[in-house]
């Protein structure tokens, strides 16, 4: 499939999803929006595709929001209401059945630094300017940073970028826990990759997803018996499942698994919308 603002590629059972402005410094638009929802999208009706690395072409990765309408790009007063374009991605990211792997290759501020927020993990270079830069625009966070933000790196580090708008560079995006790691220009995609493959070719497709809807989801529950619950339902369909024999007996054997489970087709019937039901006690 063929994009105006994106490029994609796989390796392997890894799809690289690369912004594709260079000339605008990967500045983000409502089609680079549409685009990578679109290609959010085939991932995940993709059997083949178990993990999702996104990077930039050239030398940022997102220079925020596209500025060439000048004093008007943010005004949206000739519509009865709007809806944040980076919210509507970052809602999607969050949904993804696929591990997704930020390769940030260069700077990222404003909607460029929040798309990377609902990402699993996040490897930069050691170019990185990164910045929660809106309050100097005269607005505020875009992206659901609000909730993802703070999630992240804890609120007093959330509301101190956020404040300030300051940019920042890669020690204190690694210091914050922001960033995974730090790496030359040339070797952020490798190193994501080598990320993507060691979920991709070590452990049960279903698992991942499985595990990543589970962990986000349980950052706005109230109580742990809420990841209790989840818990227990994941683990009563995945114990039962071949990726769950194949998992002990080729630990056993001491060989590589191979892991039947494909997602979506092997995905429990009633995912993502965790069961609210009763369970026996033990």
């Amino acid at each position: 499939m063929s994009y105006e603002t994106i490029e994609t590629e796989r390796d392997g059972a890894v799809l690289i999803i690369r912004l594709n402005r260079p000339d605008r410094l990967n500045a983000y638009t409502t089609q680079m929006c549409e685009d990578l929802i679109s290609a959010y999208d085939a991932a995940d009706a993709d059997n083949d595709v178990k993990a999702i690395v996104v990077t930039g072409n050239g030398r940022a990765f997102c220079a925020g929001a596209d500025l060439e309408s000048g004093g008007k790009t943010f005004d949206r007063t000739d519509r009865d209401w709007h809806r944040d374009s980076g919210g509507v991605l970052n809602l999607r990211t969050f949904e993804c059945s696929k591990p997704v792997i930020a390769a940030i290759n260069g700077p990222a501020v404003g909607v460029g630094a929040t798309m990377t927020l609902p990402m699993d993990i996040r490897v930069a270079s050691e170019t990185l300017k990164m910045g929660f830069v809106f309050a100097r625009r005269g607005i505020v966070a875009d992206g659901c940073a609000s909730w993802f933000l703070p999630r992240v790196v804890g609120i007093s580090q959330a509301l101190e970028w956020t404040l300030s708008g300051r940019v920042f560079g890669p020690e204190e995006a690694v210091k914050s826990g922001l960033v995974r790691s730090v790496h030359p220009a040339d070797e952020v995609l490798p190193a994501a990759l080598e990320l993507a493959r060691e979920i991709t070719e070590n452990t049960s497709a279903v698992s991942a997803t499985l595990n990543r809807q589970m962990m986000w989801r349980a950052l706005g529950a109230d109580h742990p018996m809420e990841a209790h619950r989840v818990e227990s339902w994941a683990l009563h369909f995945a114990g039962a499942s071949a990726d769950a024999r194949e998992g002990v007996e080729s630990f056993l054997a001491k060989r590589p698994p191979n892991y039947p489970g494909r997602v979506p087709a092997d995905l429990p019937p009633d995912y993502p919308w965790w069961p609210d039901r009763e369970f026996k006690p033990l």
